[in-house]
């Protein structure tokens, strides 16, 4: 049986290709990226699903009243594709509770920070504020809280004195095309089990 895939983004959507390229190169087995929905009509993610031969879907949030009715319209999407496993490559909006508890324990994000520490936006950005000598990157699932559900991996990038935000950023980013797929495939062979906050991999 093959895993069928949604992957929501809303930006360049490197992570989107390391998923991409995970599966078309064997490492992931038996699973599928069915279809990429953006909330960005100009999000370069939809383009590489495009070249891929996935389908692309724009979904703009200005269309609808609130946010249940775009969401909504974004789960009639998904389950047009019998969709098993919901993936966020930088996706800038917090999942509402329809969808998190449509897919639950089926959605999986990943954050450029060593969860629970520097949530949100501008991770690297905090965590160099902050003063920490190493930061990182967190694959976990969502739950209605934000970054906040059961962590699967992390990886830890030592942070330099003279680092910026785009120099940090760029070193976790590598490590995010690592884990994200890895993650994925833990998923797909069905190796991940959920007890209480414990991700557990067998």
């Amino acid at each position: 049986m093959t895993l069928n895939i949604a992957v929501l983004a809303s930006g360049r959507g490197s992570n989107l290709q390391s998923i991409i390229n995970s599966i078309e190169n064997g490492y992931i087995k038996d699973a599928a990226i069915r279809v990429v929905v953006s909330d960005k009509r100009e999000a370069y993610a939809l383009e590489r699903a495009r070249n891929h031969g996935i389908d692309a879907v724009f979904v703009d949030p200005l269309s609808f009243s609130d946010k249940d009715q775009y969401e909504g319209r974004i789960l009639e999407v998904l389950d047009g594709y019998d969709v098993e496993l919901l993936l966020l490559a930088g996706y800038m909006r917090l999942l509402g509770s329809n969808i998190v508890r449509h897919f639950k324990n089926r959605i999986i994000n990943i954050h450029p920070a060593l969860l629970p520490s520097f949530k949100g936006l501008h991770a690297q950005k905090q965590a160099l504020e902050y003063g920490v000598k190493v930061a990182g990157c967190t694959v976990h699932f969502v739950d209605e809280e934000m970054d906040s559900g059961p962590i699967i991996l992390q990886k830890c990038v030592p942070v330099f004195d003279d680092d910026t935000e785009d120099s940090l950023a760029e070193r976790i980013l590598k490590e995010e095309h690592q884990i994200f797929p890895e993650a994925v495939k833990l998923f797909a062979e069905g190796r991940l089990n959920i007890k209480g906050r414990i991700v557990l991999r067998s």
